[in-house]
């Protein structure tokens, strides 16, 4: 491994992309050797050119980051610093595999931790391990099928990071381009939407019961009829879900055949 790191940033969004690049710009020990704005783009450029490590944003359209990683022969897979706002695969391999992920937005001093760290294992004979380790990865994401439920979700407010599992959500709630996970008494905001959320989580436990409610049915402790053939959904602790006409057939089928 050469003394400097040859870098590649891939997101789709430009002002993302020239911020790494501008916190990269007074390092001596990291060449930035090419941009792509796309999966596509960066399957190109990581054959192309070879870079020792890739900062890659896991949500982008048509193929996001580990489809990208997924597409490279083995030869060509760097390593890899994930960049993110919130993605359950980013979350699951750094706590089994990955050198590092940021979440967005990151400061000057995550984004210097995350880059020491790579460049340190890069230029190190462990560098080959890490190589390793994310081989593993993608074996894992291609046996799985990358169907596996979401199990935790990453909250982030007034600069502290949380990790709230999804057992312990009772209904998710839509608020703009937000959704608010409620546990208990707390709420938490992430970024993401509905539909997204009705495909991340195990659909044996979480049921869309409203266009802006999803429930998590081992958190129900009772069902109540309401108007117009419509449902109110008790949680354990006590919040009140009203359904939806759209979802209700799936409520009717749920008390027919309780999970």
């Amino acid at each position: 491994m050469p003394d400097v790191v040859r870098a590649l940033i891939v997101d789709d969004e430009a002002l993302a992309r020239e911020r790494i690049r501008s916190l990269l710009r007074d390092r001596g020990d990291v060449e930035v050797v090419g941009e792509a704005a796309d999966g596509m783009e960066a399957v190109a450029a990581i054959q192309v050119r070879g870079p020792d490590l890739v900062f890659l944003d896991v949500q982008m359209p048509e193929m996001d980051g580990f489809e990208v990683l997924a597409a490279l022969d083995e030869e060509h897979v760097p390593a890899v610093i994930f960049v993110t706002a919130f993605d359950r695969y980013a979350l699951k391999a750094f706590e089994v595999h990955a050198l590092d992920y940021l979440l967005k937005p990151f400061d000057r001093a995550r984004f210097s931790e995350s880059v020491d760290r790579a460049v340190s294992r890069l230029t190190a004979a462990r560098g080959l391990d890490a190589r390793t380790q994310l081989l593993d990865i993608l074996e894992e994401l291609r046996s799985e099928g990358g169907t596996k439920p979401l199990r935790r979700f990453v909250s982030r407010s007034q600069g502290r990071i949380r990790f709230v599992m999804a057992e312990d959500v009772e209904w998710i709630e839509a608020e703009g381009n937000y959704v608010a996970l409620h546990v208990g008494a707390e709420s938490h905001l992430i970024r993401g939407t509905m539909k997204r959320m009705e495909e991340s989580l195990d659909p044996r436990r979480f049921l869309r019961v409203h266009r802006s409610a999803i429930v998590n049915l081992d958190r129900v402790k009772e069902i109540q009829p309401w108007f117009n053939g419509d449902f109110v959904m008790l949680t354990e602790s006590g919040h009140e879900v009203t359904t939806g006409e759209t979802y209700r057939a799936r409520i009717q089928e749920l008390i027919r055949n309780p999970l």
